[in-house]
């Protein structure tokens, strides 16, 4: 047996392996856990050379897993004017205007988390010119597709009399025939998120190609500080790895860059991301970036798609109409015959798919695809995706299991169980429809597999508050309790992440020759409440044996 290079003792060690659930103490050496046990086992593995870490009882569990985030987005997006949790006209008065003060020089006032009825119904551009009308405003929903511009922001983008858009994507125009203000999707937010020099970060999520103009060495050493500032915040949360779901070459040669400077701190899979824009051909990109990228640090090997929107601007595809608006079930990005054809191709190139599909229509939409792609092609361990589910009809949830598909939920996304407010989502989902919303229990008693996340920038990235908010979705009125426990919930975040990335036999659990990726917490996690989950702080972030992060004065 190999000496230790670090052993952590005295701990609650929870290793998510079914054939050793729990110890005290774990060694690690040369980027992998060698041993697992009891503290005199693991001591009996140690030498002068040993760091030996005194957990005091605290909970040891394998490093969070992040199945879906947006990382060299929400990265940028850090400096920016955060609006989560504020309402009414004087509180976004005051917000706005003491943020553009503080920033005099920026293009673009740009505002993140702002609520659909912020000041009791949805923002005009008049709205926000009367708080700053002459510098460029955009506020941009939580769920980040949406957003509301100033006049003279739609003005400089050059979309105030509005533009020709793809299928889903929508300049809201007035009877005035100029635009509302109201940008809904990607392609609708793009001319202002550009003019606010946003477009290198926005880049693998509007196009899933590189950047054009491709960056100057000057300006690619700047998206390196952006992207290590992403990495921090990661692992300041126990985040050992990282499923991204927008992407390009661009994105992995920053984070090569940064790895051959010894400062990727976790483990990035990143995808090719298949716009409305892109042709069958454009998967060579996607194999490409799939065979230049594939180690235990960078990975590529899947592609992303947008089926729909979001329920709250209406735009997510339902199989009913939505009770608000009869006639109106949102508009597929994809129309069946196309999205059949890009999974086959995807799939027959060896390739994973992962689908935002948040309407119950989407949803389906999606099976029907991934069912095509299997019959083409023959089946095989593909493990495609469906990201957030949000609304699913009942007779689907048995095709998730039989095509093998992961489901790949936000816990922190259900309305009334963390940041998000029942309203006006749960209104527009209609009453009768709350059973077929936001599950987990079901989907996991159907032997769904699962994988947590945030989707940050989103939602908060914070594992522990995910945790929290899994442990207290709402039980919403007519419908069935969705929790999960607290051991299935990590597993989610766990062993089930690494199943929907093809990696269970190297990470997700504590065990023997497994990589050496696991997070000290700040107390016992199975003793806390939900509050006191949420509110838990990390110790430290070990990824591939190295401590990434280490609270001051932990150990």
């Amino acid at each position: 047996m190999h000496r230790s290079d670090l052993a952590i003792v005295n701990a609650r060690v929870l290793a998510m392996d079914p054939d050793r659930t729990r110890a005290s103490a774990v060694a690690l050496a040369a980027g992998k856990v060698i041993a697992i046990g009891e503290d005199a086992e693991i001591m009996a593995l140690a030498d002068g050379a040993t760091r030996v870490i005194n957990a005091h009882g605290r909970t040891v569990l394998p490093g969070f897993i992040e199945s879906h985030l947006h990382l060299f987005v929400g990265a940028g997006e850090l400096e920016h004017l955060q609006l989560l949790g504020v309402e009414g006209v004087d509180a976004l008065t005051e917000a706005l205007r003491d943020y553009a003060a503080a920033h005099p020089h920026l293009p673009v006032i740009l505002g993140q988390g702002c609520d659909y009825d912020i000041i009791g119904r949805s923002l005009t551009r008049q709205d926000l010119d009367a708080i700053l009308p002459d510098r460029p405003v955009c506020v941009l929903a939580a769920d980040h597709h949406t957003a509301w511009a100033n006049t003279l922001a739609l003005q400089r983008a050059g979309i105030l009399e509005g533009r020709s858009l793809g299928p889903g994507n929508e300049i809201v125009m007035g009877d005035d025939g100029l635009a509302t203000g109201e940008l809904r999707e990607f392609q609708a937010k793009a001319p202002v998120l550009a003019l606010a020099g946003a477009h290198r970060i926005m880049a693998g999520l509007a196009t899933g190609k590189d950047p054009d103009p491709y960056p100057t060495e000057e300006e690619f050493a700047a998206d390196c500080e952006i992207m290590a500032k992403g990495l921090a915040h990661c692992a300041r949360l126990g985040l050992t790895s990282l499923t991204n779901m927008d992407g390009n070459l661009y994105s992995l040669r920053i984070l090569d860059r940064l790895r051959r400077d010894g400062r990727l701190t976790a483990r990035v899979k990143v995808p090719f991301h298949y716009t409305n824009g892109s042709t069958l051909t454009d998967l060579d990109i996607a194999s490409q970036m799939a065979q230049q990228f594939d180690d235990d640090w960078l990975s590529s090997g899947f592609v992303k798609l947008f089926m729909d929107g979001v329920i709250d601007s209406g735009t997510a595809v339902m199989i009913n109409d939505y009770p608000d608006r009869p006639g109106w079930r949102g508009e597929p990005l994809w129309s069946e015959s196309e999205f059949a054809a890009i999974a086959t191709e995807a799939d027959r190139r060896g390739l994973q798919i992962a689908v935002h599909a948040i309407g119950d229509g989407a949803v389906r939409r999606v099976l029907d695809g991934y069912e095509s792609a299997r019959l083409a092609n023959g089946p095989r361990d593909a493990r495609h995706r469906i990201e957030h589910i949000e609304l699913i009809d009942k007779a689907d949830i048995g095709r998730l299991k039989d095509l093998g598909v992961i489901a790949s939920i936000q816990p922190i996304h259900a309305p009334g169980a963390s940041d998000f407010p029942l309203q006006p989502t749960m209104n527009k989902i209609g009453q009768a429809r709350w059973g077929d919303a936001y599950l987990q229990q079901s989907l996991a008693h159907a032997g769904v597999p699962l994988a947590f996340a945030s989707d940050w920038p989103v939602a908060d990235l914070n594992p522990l508050r995910g945790i929290q908010s899994a442990l207290q979705r709402p039980i919403y009125e007519g419908a069935a309790d969705e929790r999960l426990s607290l051991y299935d919930i990590l597993a989610a975040y766990t062993t089930g992440g690494a199943a929907a990335t093809h990696s269970e036999a190297q990470k997700g659990q504590l065990r023997a020759g497994y990589l050496a990726d696991l997070v000290i917490l700040g107390g016992d996690i199975e003793a806390a409440t939900p509050e006191e989950i949420g509110a838990m702080q990390v110790e430290m972030t070990i990824c591939g044996g190295q401590i990434v992060w280490e609270k001051d004065s932990a150990f």
